[in-house]
């Protein structure tokens, strides 16, 4: 097993003071980096509050996170011990949100019900589109055949993200990656990716701070998704362990 890492300690010895003087942002990934499932990563109540106490910095929670609405996410990081406010946190869920009210989609969704609130009025009738998140519960061969044929006549394959797994209290789970993979081969189509390592969603979820993506670091366990998809656009990442 991989050593855990206090993400602080480690932010506070790769970043030299000069350098932290430059940075004004702090994008933070959550499942895997700061909690798996109701539990904290080791240190990490402690190193977000030290870096919360840091009113130069400005701190964005930037999550992949697709079982959970936004909603219900703020609720778990809140009960776990967490201070966070809603507005802190940038989801692909919201993303994808946008993305599907900008073309005017009539998904059929594959996401975990949880997820469903996000999507509240969003027209499901005559499906043009497959919307894709992280919903164990809903790849079974029925709803994965129904989703192929759909794509066969003409609808748009959309990937909320297409991490290959994620950490739970039990060990590495598949993520939805595998499985729109499967969607793309049986189809002969490549996904839309909305979330995370998209440069747009990066983009996107600094555009309420004033800074450059040059003056922000991403945190986060993944070396694709969090740091290759944040340094794809200028910023800088730092990788911890704690989701192995």
């Amino acid at each position: 097993m991989r050593k855990q890492i206090n993400v602080f300690l480690f932010l506070k010895r790769r970043l030299s003071v000069s350098m932290t003087n430059q940075i004004k942002a702090i994008l933070i990934d959550l499942s895997g980096t700061l909690h798996i499932e109701d539990d904290p990563t080791p240190n990490a109540l402690e190193a977000l509050a030290r870096l919360q106490a840091r009113s130069e910095i400005q701190i964005k929670f930037v999550t992949n996170t697709t079982k959970e609405s936004k909603c219900f996410l703020l609720n778990r990081l809140t009960q776990i011990g967490f201070k966070v406010q809603e507005s802190e946190i940038y989801s692909s869920l919201s993303a994808a949100r946008k993305l599907i009210d900008e073309k005017q989609l009539r998904p059929f969704f594959l996401i975990d019900k949880r997820a469903l609130e996000d999507f509240e009025g969003v027209p499901t009738h005559d499906p043009n589109a497959v919307v894709v998140g992280l919903a164990p519960d809903e790849f079974h061969y029925e709803n994965m055949n129904k989703a192929m044929r759909l794509l066969h006549n003409g609808a748009q394959l959309i990937a909320i993200h297409k991490a290959r797994y994620y950490k739970r209290s039990d060990g590495l789970a598949l993520g939805p990656g595998p499985f729109v993979t499967a969607l793309e081969y049986a189809s002969d189509l490549k996904a839309e990716i909305v979330g995370k390592p998209s440069a747009d969603f990066f983009l996107s979820s600094i555009t309420d701070i004033s800074c450059q993506p040059s003056q922000c670091i991403m945190i986060g366990d993944d070396a694709k998704d969090d740091i290759e998809g944040a340094q794809s656009v200028g910023m800088k990442g730092i990788l911890v362990q704690t989701g192995y």
